[in-house]
């Protein structure tokens, strides 16, 4: 019969009392015990006589009888100078599981990817900044040659309405592409085409499409 030497519960809720006893291995914790050799009560001071009684004779008894103490058994023992308590070394003591490991790992990975996300994030806003900025420089671009080609016109369109600059073609484009209504662009290109055959009439169809635009 293998034989442990342990601690067996005893006292009430919150208030524990131990009996070191000496009981079969395969016993309940707090069953049925062959002998008890001592006494645990964690409840008084430290330096009390009475926290821990054991009978040394008894214990060594046992231990030859091929007892086997429990770690905390054999602190007592040791204590009592009964048998040396041999330094456990763990050097793994302290050293997270696999789980913590894989938590940590899971947390670094995913501090690695909200750094690579936010770094992405702001090359993509830089980039859509710059884009932004091209668009702006390119519409300043495009209003300036506008502003420009608009300060251009009236001075090239006076020059078009004159006897020696008149170009029948350029001046139906034109009144083709200003704002006058339907009717007024049909009328004055009709009189624009009647100069080609008849310059005669280049004077006076001059003076109406001055008149019409407002010249």
């Amino acid at each position: 019969m293998a034989l442990s030497m342990r601690l067996s519960r005893g006292g009430s809720k919150k208030r524990p009392y131990y009996k070191i006893v000496v009981a079969d291995a395969r016993a309940p914790r707090d069953g049925k015990f062959i002998e008890r050799i001592g006494s645990y009560n964690p409840q008084l001071p430290k330096d009390s006589a009475e926290r821990m009684i054991i009978d040394a004779e008894r214990a060594k008894h046992w231990l030859a009888a091929g007892a086997q103490p429990s770690d905390r058994v054999a602190r007592f023992l040791d204590i009592a100078g009964v048998k040396e308590r041999k330094v456990k070394s763990n050097p793994n003591k302290g050293e997270p599981g696999a789980k913590a490991k894989e938590r940590v790992e899971m947390a670094a990975q995913k501090a690695a990817e909200a750094v690579e996300a936010a770094a992405a994030a702001e090359a993509e806003a830089a980039e859509a900044a710059a884009a932004a900025e091209a668009a702006a420089a390119e519409a300043a671009a495009a209003d300036a040659a506008a502003a420009e080609a608009a300060a251009a016109a009236p001075e090239g369109m006076a020059a078009l309405l004159t006897p020696e600059g008149f170009d029948a073609d350029k001046v139906a484009e034109m009144i083709n592409g200003s704002e006058l209504s339907a009717v007024q662009k049909t009328v004055l290109t009709g009189a624009v085409s009647a100069v080609k055959e008849n310059p005669a009439l280049l004077e006076a169809t001059l003076a109406r499409i001055k008149e019409a635009m407002g010249m």
